[in-house]
């Protein structure tokens, strides 16, 4: 008798999950950007929201939930009710870089998200002040091995994905750079472009700027090939460098326990959002390459990122500033 109960329960529990997931989404949903407006996450964000709406026939709202480097609004989307409603926006920065530097963060990038998709991916770069005694990467590695611990790099602050990237050139490639961290990326370039720090790294979208200007010369990028854009400038990978060589990422994620063929319809809207001309196009103007992979494939990309940081963290003793 008491099987007989346990067995329609299930059942009855089973059959509310496929309603629910059939009729999604019936109500507006809720899409966090872990950071303030304006930046690329904002675009990237705002974007996909404005295209879903039109796919989904219902408002996705957008919600700037900045604050902890992301980690405020990272935290609100995974405490979210996993129904599909509440989804937001993923980050190297929340899903990887956060978790590694600071394990006393109230979520754990792993257990309390259900990937969506990448949305779009973003190169990195080092670049210098035109002063810089180096016009190449070749000069500028020989530059850093025979001055090792005399040049410095900004970047956007302590554990922010500069500050890591900076950290993984030098184990790469066994340089020494002091790390100068600033609060953001635009008081960093104001320094690196008066010439009180000769190196900055950073995503490209916000130096591209001041690169296209003769502000700042790029040394190296992080993607995947040449960019047309810089066709002169390397790739970590092509200088023997696959640690530092993966770009920055904007994906979509949902609570942990959001059911699957919610997923699956949130996973169809936005790679349907990402074939839009006109998102595309906003994108690569903000320096974003549009993505739109599969669940289990942005899964895996947060897992390598993490597991990558967290041995980063490691090796150099990095410390998150309280």
């Amino acid at each position: 008798m008491q099987a007989g109960k346990i067995a329609l329960t299930l059942a009855l529990a089973t059959a509310a999950s496929i309603a629910q997931a059939q009729s999604f989404p019936s109500k507006p949903i809720r899409l966090i950007i872990p950071f303030a407006p304006g930046g690329t996450t904002d675009i990237v964000g705002r974007g996909a929201a404005d295209q879903m709406s039109r796919i989904l026939g219902q408002p996705v709202v957008v919600e700037n939930r900045a604050g902890g480097g992301g980690s405020i609004g990272a935290d609100a989307i995974a405490k979210a009710a996993p129904d599909g409603y509440t989804i937001g926006i993923s980050t190297v920065s929340t899903m990887a870089v956060n978790p590694a530097c600071n394990p006393k963060l109230s979520y754990d990038p792993i257990k309390d998200f259900k990937p969506v998709t990448n949305l779009a991916n973003v190169a990195n770069v080092i670049a210098v002040n035109p002063n810089f005694p180096a016009k190449n990467y070749k000069e500028f590695l020989a530059v850093l091995k025979a001055n090792p611990g005399k040049y410095s790099y900004a970047t956007s602050g302590t554990c922010a994905f500069g500050h890591m990237l900076g950290e993984q050139f030098k184990v790469s490639t066994k340089t020494f750079m002091v790390h100068i961290p600033y609060r953001g990326a635009g008081p960093a370039l104001n320094d690196v472009l008066a010439g009180q720090v000769p190196i900055m790294v950073d995503n490209l979208p916000s130096s591209m700027p001041y690169i296209k200007a003769g502000k700042l010369r790029p040394i190296v990028v992080a993607w995947n090939k040449r960019l047309d854009s810089l066709p002169d400038v390397p790739t970590f990978g092509e200088m023997g460098l696959k640690e530092p060589n993966d770009p920055a990422w904007y994906g979509l994620v949902a609570p942990a326990g959001t059911p699957d063929d919610v997923i699956k319809k949130l996973n169809e809207a936005a790679v349907k959002a990402l074939q839009d001309k006109g998102f595309q196009e906003r994108l690569r103007a903000a320096g974003a390459e549009p993505s739109g992979n599969s669940p289990a494939q942005h899964a895996a990309e947060i897992k390598k990122e993490f597991d990558k940081m967290k041995n980063l963290v490691k090796v150099q003793n990095i410390k998150l500033e309280q």
